[in-house]
């Protein structure tokens, strides 16, 4: 089959595993020829998201990219909030597609695609929203935008789109109330991620285990991220102080923001259970998920909670609507330092019970977050 995916109201980052990158990987290792249209914004040497410069090349993820500029006669900043990119409509008709994924539904291209299917309805148009109401109409010009030019296009589009996806049932919320979509036309497709197989996963957790110097007897604890307040590094961190096994460690993967640095280096200075290992790349971030015990992300939500129930980790998750659906005998929601504190308490009252907790993430993550299985949907 003939695919598109258009990255056109989102980022797509090359050598990363989002949901964009993981579904066009899937499609690729399928067989089916893929497409990815996409905007110039991406990260910029993996520190901060900014645009490069319209191109054609073969990306990372196996499939032809093709970066669109900003079109329209408006600043920079305007014009990144309408989304206008010019040839959308040729390129969809030269690549004549089956499927088409459209990722993100706030942007203009997206009446250019429902004009397409409405020319040629056999073809599948699915749309994914990640949009809630803690990222999207949460500022003034942003809720203009929303109420008075996103919401417009999305009703225009919506009788040509066969399934909006929602990532997270926050989402499902959003779209319903803020765009007026029907629950019928809406569907869960939560952010998923990769299922090693059991060899390939025990070969990850002892290799790297192997490579921290980790002992069997060891429970460790892992918290990644971009840090900044809302991570909550420094509340996980003062919660785990208040553990007192030594066969305990707390793992540290990622960048701390300076107005937390300072307290953070405090906390970690002074326990020697706390090891910090700087940033790391998705693939190696996976790898230290199968290794490690508890999966730790008590504030803003992350991607990596998915990846880590992929990596059968036991979760330590902020009590959000979201999580709601991937925490069922796997592990803690906590909403105050009370709770998170007797997370970590209860791992060292009962360290035995996280290999059940594994076993129920695996089942989760097989029934809700295989990439493959959510690929294959997108084909019918």
């Amino acid at each position: 089959m003939k695919i598109v995916h258009l990255c056109l109201s989102c980022f797509y980052i090359d050598n990363y595993r989002y949901q964009e990158n993981e579904l066009v990987r899937e499609h690729v290792s399928a067989g089916h020829d893929v497409l990815v249209v996409a905007s110039t914004e991406t990260y910029i040497d993996n520190l901060s998201l900014g645009y490069v410069a319209p191109s054609e090349y073969m990306g990372s993820d196996g499939a032809k990219v093709i970066r669109l500029p900003y079109a329209g006669a408006f600043p920079f900043f305007i014009k990144k909030k309408l989304r206008m990119h010019p040839g959308v409509a040729s390129i969809l008709e030269r690549f004549s597609p089956d499927v088409i994924v459209f990722h993100g539904m706030c942007g203009w291209e997206l009446l250019t695609v429902a004009t397409y299917k409405r020319a040629n309805p056999q073809v599948r148009l699915y749309v994914d929203s990640h949009e809630d109401a803690n990222n999207s109409a949460t500022g003034t010009l942003s809720k203009l935008l929303h109420r008075f030019y996103y919401r417009p296009i999305i009703r225009r589009a919506l009788p040509w789109i066969d399934k909006v996806l929602c990532i997270s049932l926050e989402t499902v919320d959003f779209c319903r109330d803020q765009y007026g979509v029907a629950e019928k036309d809406m569907e869960f497709f939560p952010l998923g991620g990769y299922i090693a197989d059991d060899a390939t996963y025990q070969k990850y957790r002892s290799e790297a285990r192997a490579s921290l110097g980790l002992q069997q007897h060891h429970t460790v604890f892992l918290q990644s991220g971009k840090f900044d307040s809302k991570k909550k590094l420094i509340e996980s961190l003062a919660a785990f102080a208040s553990t007192r096994a030594e066969d305990f460690r707390f793992l540290i993967v990622g960048r701390v923001h300076e107005s937390i640095e300072e307290k953070v280096t405090q906390l970690s200075s002074a326990d020697a259970r706390v090891q910090h290992l700087g940033w790391k790349t998705a693939d190696e971030l996976y790898r230290l998920l199968c290794a490690v015990d508890v999966y730790v992300q008590p504030g803003s939500q992350s991607a990596t909670m998915q990846m880590s129930l992929c990596a059968r980790r036991p979760v330590v998750i902020a009590d959000v609507p979201s999580h709601q659906p991937f925490v069922k005998g796997n592990g803690w929601k906590v909403s105050t330092q009370e709770q998170l504190v007797e997370a970590f308490r209860s791992v060292e009252s009962n360290p035995a019970a996280l290999e059940e907790m594994s076993q129920r993430s695996l089942e989760i993550a097989s029934d809700l977050l295989d990439y493959r299985r959510m690929a294959t949907r997108l084909l019918v």
